[in-house]
């Protein structure tokens, strides 16, 4: 069960009862509550700022936080790497902050790509392409593609999956890298 976001008005509703009678529902389930501190409350990646006439938003980082991402030297494939970028930018442009925090979220978003050796020409933000997903009906063929994946050793392996494109196979990368104790 993930975390559920109950909005309720104390003068009409008792959260500890509530509580009580969703622990009811099934033996093995237990479920715990956290209010609101300080007219906020924190849940998933965003913090809820009530006010007496609107709630707002902004990003969340839990105290345990640290700004490592694959680093670009790594051996990851770029599309791992500049995936997470996008998801920060995508993030940053999805919730409605106000100038000063998108423009600080921003700079956390400038540091996590410097600290993790992103280039500088990386910086500006990336094409936010919205995904098309191919229903059964929009696929002539109505068959499933084949799925090939190759172990990502560097950019010889972007250049030989382009071999495929005209091909119906998917090319998958993966990362070989474990940790060993030697």
């Amino acid at each position: 069960m993930g975390d559920i976001l109950i909005i309720y008005d104390s003068r009409h509703s008792d959260i500890k009862n509530l509580q009580d009678d969703f622990n009811t529902l099934h033996p093995k389930m237990m479920f715990t509550a956290e209010t609101e501190t300080n007219k906020q409350i924190n849940i998933l990646n965003i913090t809820i700022h009530k006010t007496p006439t609107k709630w707002t938003t902004s990003i969340y980082r839990k105290p345990t936080f640290t700004d490592s991402i694959f680093p670009y030297t790594s051996t990851h494939p770029p599309g791992h790497k500049h995936a997470r970028i996008r998801y920060l930018y995508n993030r940053l442009n999805t919730y409605h902050l106000n100038h000063n925090e998108y423009k600080e979220e921003l700079d956390t978003i400038r540091d996590i790509m410097t600290n993790n050796e992103f280039p500088t020409h990386t910086y500006t933000r990336p094409n936010l392409k919205k995904t098309h997903t191919i229903t059964p009906s929009q696929n002539p063929s109505n068959t499933t593609q084949q799925q090939a994946p190759i172990s990502y050793i560097g950019r010889e392996t972007t250049y030989n999956t382009n071999i495929f494109k005209n091909a119906d196979i998917k090319i998958t990368l993966r990362t070989k890298n474990t940790l060993q104790i030697c």
